[in-house]
């Protein structure tokens, strides 16, 4: 099973790794790619103007833009340390066993606008870049990754169920056919339900949680359904590829 979590516009700071190694990602036939986009974000930095623009930043942001400058020679740290914010939050990596952990490497990957995805353990800096973004002299991110995303990712799961927790500007760089999405609904005391925001990232990442801590092996979405459930998740079947939670 590959769980897919969202990346955040939120990062961890430094980190004990060496510089960036595109080598040693996972997913090397993203390689490519991969380099184009960080020498540009790089190349970029230079001109303060134009990284506030193309990034969507205000003035006061100015330490992401040196963030990029920096990408090739800033210490890394494992993708799962280095994404912050309230799915991460839920998630609470640091509290896994090693056994947890072990498995999280496993299980869990995190789509990305600059490296396409990564896995879990995968050791990359602190960056700025968001699935929206368009770098001057390149056309839309997900021009440049659709071609090669999807087999990747394919490729990665090898065969087994891919749970894909992205939201949609990171599902578009690179959908999954026959992945399981989760739809997270807050019902309202009228009986209707709605998305918000803050609860859906939250209880994704009790749901990646509860996939990562699991000792079942789901293969369908009723499989996923039982796993939330245990976890304490308000869940419901809505069809072969999507899971409701109720919040």
């Amino acid at each position: 099973m590959l769980v897919l979590l969202p990346p955040s516009e939120t990062k961890s700071h430094g980190g004990d790794g060496a510089p960036l190694d595109l080598g040693e990602l996972s997913m090397p036939q993203l390689t490519e790619t991969r380099e184009m986009l960080v020498t540009a974000l790089v190349e970029l930095s230079a001109d303060a103007e134009a990284s506030n623009v193309a990034l969507g930043l205000g003035p006061k942001q100015a330490d992401e833009i040196e963030r990029n400058a920096k990408l090739w020679v800033s210490p890394t740290r494992p993708a799962i340390e280095r994404y912050t914010g309230v799915l991460f939050d839920a998630l609470d990596a640091r509290s896994f066993t090693k056994t947890q952990r072990e498995k999280a490497l496993r299980r869990l990957a995190m789509g990305s606008a600059l490296f396409g995805a990564v896995r879990a353990g995968d050791s990359i800096p602190a960056y700025r870049l968001s699935g929206g973004s368009k770098l001057p002299g390149f056309g839309t991110l997900q021009s440049l990754w659709k071609p090669e995303l999807t087999d990747a990712l394919l490729r990665e799961a090898d065969g087994g169920l891919v749970v894909d927790l992205r939201s949609g500007v990171y599902r578009q760089l690179g959908t999954v056919p026959g992945a399981v999405s989760a739809t997270v609904l807050t019902e309202q005391p009228d009986g209707t339900r709605k998305v918000v925001s803050h609860f859906n990232k939250h209880h994704k990442g009790l749901l990646a949680r509860a996939l990562t801590v699991t000792r079942a092996e789901p293969d369908s979405v009723e499989g996923i359904a039982r796993v939330a459930a245990k976890a304490g998740l308000r869940v419901e079947v809505a069809s072969n590829s999507e899971l409701v939670i109720l919040t």
